[in-house]
């Protein structure tokens, strides 16, 4: 062999060499980023990004293929702004908004980095889109409620409490969704002649003094709508307006199996599995300005008996029979 054939074949395995490396570059390069940004903790968030894992495998999505980063505030709002600038630093390829005041937080720190919110409620009203139709901008994704359900909730109460006459809602101020929310809430107390009592909590360690709050001013019982800091402190919540004898209504399920007596809502779980199918459109190309707002299509009565006997209620039938679960 002579040295130039032998020089040829060293230089042919040294460029072969180098193919596995360039692959598997390659293969990395094609790994997508997701990052989520919850107001909360994980551990009521987890179930939820499970299911939207879930559905983004059944769409052909393997581990190879996405990597999934979790940031959460843990119920305190002031953390999201550098949260957010975080991750958007890293450059994901989609952003997932568990929380409203998330949301707000990612609006001020990218507009050109997809944004699919799971959770948001009136986002036209609130300005993070233009309509529901034509988003128009970086960020889209489902709707929790329409605000005309906040109205739900006081007619169930008062449906199970007929002679309620002041009726108390927590209130976060730092959560623009609450600020609607308390508007349709106090038109459907005006229209019911009930007497509504705002309470305010910022942060999970408020809800002490809004329970003291709502003694002084003798409610009878209580509206709580979805927010992080309340979904954070639930199993207090839920103590604390057993101890205090109110019957109380809640956003989520998960209220209502840890004792709360009533829980109305959206399926978050349909949210969620519905949230990958966006996702799965923006990495293949669509843009979020173009995928309208969808609507939730499932909602939940959960009613706990058990509740509702140790607070000595008889719960109407018309309730029962229209729930979608009776915890007894």
């Amino acid at each position: 062999m002579t040295s130039k054939s032998l020089a040829r074949r060293l230089v042919l395995a040294a460029a072969g060499a180098l193919v596995l490396p360039r692959a598997v570059r390659a293969q990395m390069a094609k790994r997508r980023r997701i990052a989520y940004l919850g107001g909360g903790s994980r551990s009521l968030a987890g179930p939820y990004i499970g299911v939207f894992r879930r559905e983004l495998r059944a769409l052909g999505y393997g581990d190879e293929d996405i990597t999934i980063g979790e940031y959460f505030a843990q119920g305190k709002a002031e953390r999201l702004p550098d949260l957010a600038a975080e991750l958007v630093g890293l450059a994901p390829d989609v952003i997932i908004a568990g929380s409203v005041q998330g949301l707000e937080a990612l609006k001020l720190a990218t507009e050109t980095i997809p944004i699919v919110a799971p959770t948001f409620a009136d986002p036209a009203a609130t300005g993070f889109v233009a309509s529901l139709a034509h988003p128009g901008g970086n960020i889209t994704g489902l709707s929790l409620s329409s605000p005309e359900m906040a109205g739900k909730w006081l007619d169930l109460l008062k449906a199970a409490i007929p002679d309620a006459g002041r009726i108390a809602i927590l209130v976060n101020p730092t959560n623009s969704q609450n600020a609607l929310v308390l508007q349709v809430v106090q038109q459907a107390a005006r229209t019911s002649r009930v007497e509504l009592v705002p309470v305010e909590a910022h942060a999970p360690s408020d809800i002490d003094d809004a329970f003291a709050a709502m003694a002084l001013a003798r409610v009878e019982a209580l509206i709580v709508p979805g927010d992080p800091v309340f979904n954070l402190a639930r199993r207090w919540i839920v103590k604390l307006a057993a101890r205090s004898k109110l019957a109380a209504i809640y956003p989520l399920r998960d209220y209502s199996t840890i004792g709360g007596l009533m829980s109305y809502g959206p399926d978050l779980n349909d949210n969620f599995r519905r949230a990958a199918t966006y996702v799965d459109k923006i990495l293949k190309g669509a843009k979020p300005a173009d995928l309208p707002i969808e609507q939730p299509s499932k909602f939940e009565l959960v009613v706990n008996l058990r509740t509702a006997q140790k607070l000595g209620l008889t719960i109407p039938p018309s309730i029962l029979s229209a729930a979608d679960e009776v915890i007894e």
